[in-house]
């Protein structure tokens, strides 16, 4: 933290601090759970929004909530607090159909299934490898034939559907104080004295705080570039189709060589993949286009691994998905810009109520919290052009 801020901060006493006004930009899983946070710890918070609430990334997410695979040591620990929350939440009665702990279940054409189980076995993940024929009891109504090899079933995992989260967390929000703007447009951060004092809207609407803090999926590298600061984007074109309801009866997540697939609310699922990233087309104006061959395409490979009467595409939405640059998280004060807070992540979902409550601690404290040390946005700073 800059010793401005930091003198800023150990200058507010805790009863000032009760009223401290915050500017949370972005109407995502993650600025939504920051303010929700940032409002019950005794801030006075204004949401601003581009669009609607949930209309960017968290609107088209698979959401699956995990650790699984391979990553660093800082981030898997984050992640598994991140999916500790929600069972917190699961526990509290909310998500009855929203939020499920229902496993995870993965398979590859080659030898990443053992090689994955490995790995998760090693840090204590809960891990099972499955033969074909033991994938339709650990998952549901799923085809063992598809299966070629070995899955890892990781019963631990879960999904949620970002957009109910985010009216259970509004609902919260507003209830204790806190209010929306939805439909600005375009956020810049207003500084003043070297420090962010605010926002501007492209609609001309100006909101003043004591901190700003900026959430708003992959248009984040964009905001702060204002700033002179530089967040490394590595965020692709992606779609997330969801089906007509059906009843084939799948309680896992999915992640198959072609497609991943989960349950949604209203017996309908949601799938994606990676494949046909390249084939997604994006106008300067930032709409997204995708031939309808393709959305039919990933349709079938979905059906083609359900023990059930064929999916239908009932709609599919196209957009950025968030990744930043090293496939890390960004959390934290900009070294450059005291007062103004940054959190830019792919994994939105899992990642959404641990995100929230420990940027709120860092504003409303002061204070850098360990679990966030290894994501601060100066990393990048020093390296080689």
């Amino acid at each position: 933290m800059s010793a401005a801020r930091k003198e800023k901060v150990e200058n507010v006493s805790t009863a000032s601090k009760a009223v401290q006004r915050v500017v949370v930009v972005g109407g995502g899983v993650i600025g939504v759970s920051v303010a929700a946070h940032l409002q019950r710890d005794g801030a006075s918070v204004v949401l601003v929004t581009e669009s609607e609430l949930a209309s960017g990334a968290s609107g088209r997410s698979l959401s699956w909530l995990n650790s699984a695979g391979s990553r660093s040591a800082p981030y898997h620990a984050l992640r598994m607090a991140g999916i500790d929350r929600y069972r917190t939440l699961a526990a509290s009665g909310a998500g009855a159909d929203w939020l499920r702990f229902d496993g995870g279940l993965f398979w590859a054409d080659d030898d990443g299934a053992e090689r994955r189980h490995r790995h998760e076995v090693a840090h204590g993940y809960d891990s099972r490898l499955l033969a074909p024929a033991d994938v339709p009891g650990a998952a549901g109504r799923v085809r063992a034939d598809a299966v070629r090899g070995p899955a890892v079933f990781n019963p631990g995992e879960g999904w949620v559907s970002l957009p109910h989260l985010i009216d259970h967390l509004v609902q919260r929000f507003t209830d204790d104080g806190g209010t929306v703007v939805t439909g600005a447009g375009r956020a810049s951060v207003v500084v003043d004295g070297g420090v962010a004092v605010g926002v501007t809207t492209e609609r001309g609407r100006q909101v003043g705080g004591d901190a700003v803090v900026i959430a708003c999926g992959a248009a984040t590298p964009a905001v702060v570039a204002e700033l002179g600061v530089t967040l490394p984007d590595a965020s692709p074109l992606s779609m997330l189709v969801t089906t007509e309801p059906i009843d084939a009866a799948v309680t896992a997540v999915l992640n198959t060589p072609r497609v991943a697939l989960r349950p949604n609310p209203g017996g309908t699922y949601v799938l994606d993949h990676s494949w046909y990233e390249s084939r997604i087309a994006e106008d300067p104006d930032g709409t997204c286009r995708v031939d309808e061959a393709i959305v039919a395409e990933l349709v079938d490979e979905a059906s083609a691994v359900l023990d059930g009467p064929p999916l239908k595409a009932a709609s599919w939405k196209l957009g950025r998905k968030p990744i930043p640059g090293d496939g890390e998280p960004v959390f934290g004060e900009l070294a450059t810009v005291p007062g103004c807070f940054v959190a830019f992540t792919h994994s939105g979902a899992t990642l959404g109520l641990v995100a929230g409550e420990l940027v709120s601690f860092e504003v409303l404290s002061g204070q850098r919290h360990p679990m966030l040390e290894p994501f601060r946005p100066e990393r990048f700073e020093h390296r080689p052009r």
